[in-house]
């Protein structure tokens, strides 16, 4: 093989030696360094030896995990869709102290929507036709039935 498992046993015995505390402990570490070793890029391929066993990247069970919460977390969401001419109100977002305190109300106004963009931005005026100069995030508005 051209010492290409010598070269390979090198390597795994370089990361083995940069994990270890003690020279006892090397057993316990020989699992993550080879997970090191076969998932990292190689410059002659450009491709971990992993994926170019198996066809695709190595997933960690953390990543299935958080892939499983995205997948549960996708399904609750709903997405709002805002038109022009619909009548919103706009999130009070302060960050002053107010003497009523709990009862401080957190949306203000009637306001309509005059253009709404792909990307969730909003462009409100009010109900006299005065038009906000900055848009608004979607986040920030909810619907408005009068």
């Amino acid at each position: 093989m051209n010492g290409v498992v010598e070269v390979a046993n090198k390597n795994i015995k370089k990361i083995i030696q940069k994990m270890v505390v003690t020279c006892k402990d090397w057993h316990e570490m020989l699992p993550f360094s080879l997970h090191g070793y076969r998932t990292s890029i190689r410059t002659s391929t450009g491709e971990t030896p992993f994926s170019l066993v198996y066809g695709m990247e190595v997933m960690l069970p953390v990543e299935l995990y958080q892939q499983r919460m995205k997948k549960d977390f996708d399904k609750k969401v709903r997405p709002r869709v805002f038109r022009e001419g619909y009548l919103v109100l706009k999130k009070i977002l302060s960050f002053k102290p107010d003497a009523r305190g709990k009862w401080t109300p957190n949306y203000e106004g009637t306001y309509v929507v005059k253009r709404s963009f792909s990307g969730g931005a909003l462009i409100l005026r009010t109900m006299d036709g005065e038009e906000f100069t900055r848009p608004i995030n979607a986040d920030a508005d909810k619907k408005y039935f009068a």
